[in-house]
């Protein structure tokens, strides 16, 4: 710590010394990530006095959190059994974890209310007896085995994450020393095209990352990942990298960071956390079986894990001497935020929507659209162009449940390739629904790919779900991701099942048809005429998806052995819009109208070159909003 570090840190060591009180004994006072960490040998006090500790974080603006000290914890075992005896068996827990390193218990019960008793009165007594801090969660319907992963492996490498957090603290909060009076941003990738999706916003003190994607349907590294390469690009001074949300074109390539030597922070929501490293371990096995050159390894996916700070909706956190993060829904898939920084002393507002969809689904809330200042606003053109216009959405579901049926009634099998987050659990909940109003006919529906898992990561998080899916859950009992009629085919050797059995629909991953089972069906069912192949999602351009969509007939494959196999396609191809996680041109436009305050200025990315022209275009048209669309490398000062 510098000796400015050490001014800082004396002057909040001395405010909070005088607030607490002395019998709550503070032990010590450390900087822990974005937080100001108070370890107290008596943490009930604390708890009990929670106006001290409000009080505080309005004298010194910093986020503050209490720990127990070390050495007045009871052991893990210990604590264990007093809980389960403590807390009555109608609470029915499900797990217990520990994470040394915040000094959290995390009780997962099927009646989560029973655990935290009247008025936190059993939470409070659990604090007292075993210093411990009780998270108490809803046991998920289904066990995701990832974050399970993620748990043990944090509480393996408590000592290091520790670490790892005082390095960020002391990062974020030295001294300001130069005038924060300019904000420049570069464009690293996803402008004027879909896929590695990266920007640098600098200040004279600060470089912040939002997002780091690859691009899966470019073969070439120059295209398929961000411009790192350039002069203004330094991994030592980079002090945040922000994921929007989990998609591959926004966090696959993250990890590679960490192999070239960066140690900062990664910001995003909890469930986005969980669900990149899903995809980014997915990934690698993806690029070594198709015998392409890894960018990096499993060891690096695990560094994003230790250094990762998953933040919370609407709360405002420092991530350096001079920018705030805050983040709100975007409605895109489970965990999808968008990006507001706060940069200066109030000099300059960014709002970064990354993939948004402002609309009701029934997976998701619609976007926000109101902050507290916006002078800049980033946002994506997917579907931007002039012909972008979704269907009404229920009028997307009955042409989606007419194609099935019709498909069906033909004695074919219905082919859906579904992104393993987002789209996958929308077409089931579809799906679902249709199927207990008696409109789809009754037939396996068979699920292959990361979707289970993806599915038990939505179940884990039922908060960041829509409202009525939270009814359902929570209030009804009813869980539409476990319907009956869903069938999860745990290995290739399952398949036949699928391949010797009659009409069917089947859900497999990817959704572009880039890797993952969905390939092994499309090989089987292409020489049948009375099959079908229905894309609810984007498809890059690139990728097989797009081709297929285009008419390809003969594709190239690689098979089995490492050689080129020419498959047929005989059949039918069909794309239904309006499923997509992606916000229609009336959105964009009318996101863009409705957001408020109003931006003084408005930048296009994520989409084809002609769409992001011609939405900034129509800014300046329609809004009279001064709009730009730039290139990849573009640099652009902001303030």
């Amino acid at each position: 710590m510098t000796s400015l570090n050490n001014e800082l840190f004396s002057q909040i060591t001395e405010t909070v010394l005088k607030q607490v009180p002395k019998e709550a004994e503070i032990s010590r006072i450390k900087f822990e990530g974005p937080r100001v960490a108070i370890y107290t040998m008596k943490p009930e006090v604390l708890v009990e006095q929670s106006q001290v500790i409000t009080h505080i974080v309005g004298l010194i603006k910093k986020r503050i959190v209490i720990r127990s000290d070390p050495s007045v914890r009871i052991s893990e075992s210990e604590t264990e059994k007093y809980i389960l005896e403590m807390i009555s068996k109608d609470a029915e827990i499900t797990k217990i974890y520990f994470d040394p390193a915040l000094g959290e218990v995390i009780i997962e019960a099927k009646k989560p209310g029973l655990v935290i008793g009247q008025e936190n009165a059993l939470v409070n007594e659990i604090i007292k007896t075993t210093k411990w801090r009780p998270t108490v969660l809803r046991s998920p319907p289904i066990q995701s085995k990832i974050i399970a992963n993620i748990r043990h492996y944090l509480h393996s490498e408590y000592q290091e994450r520790e670490g790892i957090l005082r390095r960020i603290g002391e990062r974020i909060f030295r001294p300001q020393i130069l005038k924060t009076d300019s904000v420049r941003l570069t464009t690293l990738g996803g402008f004027q095209e879909v896929g590695r999706s990266a920007m640098l916003i600098q200040t004279k003190e600060s470089n912040i990352l939002l997002d780091c994607g690859i691009n899966p349907g470019s073969n070439k590294s120059i295209n398929r990942y961000p411009g790192f390469s350039i002069e203004s690009f330094d991994l030592e001074l980079l002090d945040a990298v922000i994921i929007s949300h989990t998609h591959l074109d926004h966090c696959g390539f993250l990890p590679f960071l960490y192999k070239y030597g960066y140690d900062g922070p990664v910001y995003c929501s909890e469930p986005t956390a969980s669900l990149m490293t899903l995809l980014q371990l997915d990934y690698l096995d993806v690029t070594r079986k198709e015998g392409r050159k890894l960018p990096f390894t499993q060891k690096d996916v695990r560094d994003v894990v230790l250094h990762t700070i998953p933040i919370g909706k609407e709360v405002v956190t420092d991530i350096s001497p001079d920018a705030r993060l805050t983040f709100h829904n975007a409605g895109h898939i489970l965990g999808s935020v968008i990006t507001h920084l706060h940069i200066g002393d109030g000099l300059h507002n960014v709002v970064y929507t990354s993939d948004f969809k402002f609309g009701r689904t029934m997976l998701l809330e619609p976007a926000t659209a109101t902050f507290p200042r916006v002078e800049t606003l980033i946002v994506e053109s997917t579907y931007g162009s002039s012909k972008d216009i979704m269907p009404a959405r229920v009028m997307s579901e009955r042409r989606l449940i007419t194609i099935i049926n019709s498909t069906i009634e033909n004695g074919g099998k219905i082919l859906i390739p579904v992104p393993a987050v987002g789209r996958a659990q929308e077409i089931m909940l579809v799906l679902d629904n249709y199927l207990r109003q008696n409109s789809l006919k009754e037939v396996p529906i068979f699920i292959e790919g990361m979707v289970k898992e993806a599915t038990a990561i939505h179940t884990t998080y039922p908060e960041h779900l829509a409202k009525n899916i939270r009814n359902l859950i929570f209030n009804q009992g009813i869980n539409p991701f476990q319907s009956d009629h869903f069938i999860h085919i745990k290995d290739h050797t399952a398949r036949q099942e699928v391949f010797q059995g009659g009409p069917c629909i089947i859900l497999a991953t990817s959704g572009m048809l880039e890797g993952g089972p969905a390939i092994a069906y499309f090989k089987e069912m292409a020489s049948d005429k009375r099959n079908m192949i229905i894309f609810v999602s984007y498809q890059i351009e690139g990728t097989l998806g797009r081709r297929l969509q285009k008419g390809s007939v003969n594709i190239r494959l690689i098979n089995d052995k490492g050689k080129v196999e020419i498959v047929k396609n005989q059949l039918r191809v069909n794309t239904v819009e309006g499923f997509s996680g992606h916000s229609d041109r009336n959105q964009i436009i009318g996101y863009a109208r409705k957001i408020y305050p109003k931006p003084e200025r408005i930048i296009v990315c994520h989409g084809e070159k002609s769409k992001c022209i011609g939405l900034a275009k129509s800014f300046q048209e329609y809004l009279r909003i001064n709009a730009i669309a730039p290139k990849v490398l573009e640099t652009i000062r902001l303030k």
